[in-house]
């Protein structure tokens, strides 16, 4: 979920940038901001910094098992077929 308040500055800047006729009612459009924005943004398939760099890790380290599995299988075919002859 995205950090409370990082979704609060972006409705204060957004709110902040009307112009001055509708920031009468800056307050209000803060929160309907806020929520418009959650809300939008809850659909969204999003995930932490912290938990993007964790599973890279573990999708490199899947990578190398992988390639070390694809030599071995690679290594044992050409033993097969070298004692097949």
């Amino acid at each position: 979920m995205m950090d409370p308040k990082l979704l609060d500055d972006l409705a204060k800047r957004v709110a902040g940038s009307l112009p001055g006729s509708i920031q009468l009612l800056q307050q209000d459009l803060q929160k309907n901001l806020r929520s418009a924005l959650e809300s939008g943004l809850s659909h969204l398939d999003l995930v932490t910094r912290e938990e993007f760099d964790v599973q890279s890790a573990v999708l490199a380290r899947t990578r190398e098992k992988l390639e070390r599995l694809e030599q071995q299988v690679a290594e044992l075919e050409q033993a097969r077929k070298k004692s097949g002859e």
